[in-house]
Parts: structure tokens; C-alpha cells; sequence
């Protein structure tokens, strides 16, 4: 089966759009401070995607005509896509521990995370532990 022209334009569209985002765009590579910390740029991205298309026929020939003609009517069609990247962020690791810094003043769930996480690695081993000491007995 013959791809339809709206197909090609939606893929090729898609995969320069791959091209522009990928991970390190969310997560930009970590800089190294002479004091021996690591700032992580931490960016928001959206995009957005459109296509869209139409055949068209020649209205002036027979019925006849157009049906022997269907499956090669011309096709005139278009896509598009935007991206919009903001840096809302940075994460700081040094030797006192983590940090983030905000762009603007909003506290934030990430910061929240950042703050908790340890405190919760620890209580989940030490639930492991506790189970793998009830299973021993």
C-alpha cells in the first residue's frame, strides 16, 4: 500500500522536531565549579504539532473520468511545529549537599523532592531491613 502524502509530511516533520529536543535540553549538561561543585541548568519545553491536507479533483471531467483518476487526485497539504524552551532552574551539588535554585520565587515540588529524598532512601532501607530480619527468624 502507497503511503499517503499527509504521512511523509507528518514524519518528517516529527523527526526534525526529534532532532531539536532530546534530554539535554530538559537537563543541560553539568558545569564544574572550581570549588569542586556541579550546576545542572534545569529548563520547562513545549511543543506543539500540526498538519493537516486536502485532495483535490477536477470538477469539469466526467464521473467516469474521476473514478479511473481517484487514486492519483493531487494532493496539497502542510505541517508545522514550534518549541519553546525556558530555563526555570539549577541544581547545585557540593561537598554541604543539594540545592535548587529557582529563576523566580515560587517554591516547588523538585525542591521538595530534592529535600526529602535521602530522608526517604533511609526509612525504605530501613523497612527492608526489617523485613529481611523477620524473614530470617
Amino acid at each position: 500500500m502507497q503511503q499517503h502524502p499527509i504521512e511523509g509530511l507528518m514524519s518528517e516533520t516529527m523527526e526534525q522536531l526529534k532532532h531539536i529536543i532530546d534530554v539535554k535540553t530538559i537537563i543541560g549538561d553539568p558545569i564544574q565549579t572550581p570549588d569542586g561543585s556541579t550546576i545542572i541548568p534545569i529548563s520547562k519545553v513545549g511543543f506543539g504539532f500540526a498538519a493537516g491536507g486536502s485532495e483535490f479533483s477536477n470538477q469539469k471531467k466526467s464521473e467516469q473520468e474521476q473514478d479511473s483518476e481517484e487514486a492519483s487526485l493531487p494532493f496539497g497539504g502542510g505541517s508545522g511545529g514550534g518549541v519553546s524552551i525556558t530555563p526555570i532552574a539549577f541544581l547545585i551539588t557540593n561537598k554541604q549537599g543539594n540545592e535548587i535554585v529557582h529563576l523566580h520565587d515560587k517554591n516547588h515540588f523538585y525542591e521538595k523532592l530534592v529535600d526529602v529524598a535521602p530522608q526517604a532512601v533511609e526509612k525504605i532501607k530501613e523497612i527492608l531491613e526489617e523485613k529481611k530480619s523477620e524473614q530470617d527468624k
